[in-house]
């Protein structure tokens, strides 16, 4: 039923053009749209052109979110490629973001944990997804 669809994955945010940068500086996603004060909320998807997910990150202006209910609220990219795993940790370094210690030890095995500035986290895995 739902093989083929586009995977959107929203999350409101008080930072909003910190945690774009976090998303494209850092990690490489590709702004693709962005809407001011519609209807009072303000947004931005990111994701890679022509792939079947994106993140909206919204900002609903006059209202506060706060941050991540816990250390486990996790994104997990699978980059099996020892070479662009590495590129993409070094680029996260490079836009000032330094990795964290995995709340769950398993993510630490093969992966590299970073926190976005709402305390979300995203781990870059070095391994394949293998169902």
């Amino acid at each position: 039923m739902l093989q083929g669809k586009v995977l959107r994955v929203a999350r409101p945010t008080d930072r909003l053009d910190q945690v774009v940068r976090f998303y494209t500086e850092g990690l490489g996603l590709h702004i693709l749209y962005r809407f001011e004060n519609h209807d009072g909320f303000d947004g931005v998807m990111v994701g890679m052109p022509g792939e079947a997910y994106h993140f909206e990150f919204t900002h609903h202006r006059g209202h506060s979110v706060g941050r991540a209910p816990t250390q486990d609220n996790l994104i997990v990219f699978y980059l099996p490629e020892q070479l662009e795993w590495q590129q993409t940790i070094k680029r996260m370094n490079a836009a000032g973001y330094k990795p964290v210690k995995s709340y769950n030890p398993y993510w630490d095995n093969k992966g590299v944990t970073f926190e976005d500035p709402d305390g979300y986290r995203v781990v870059l895995q070095n391994d394949i997804w293998d169902s």
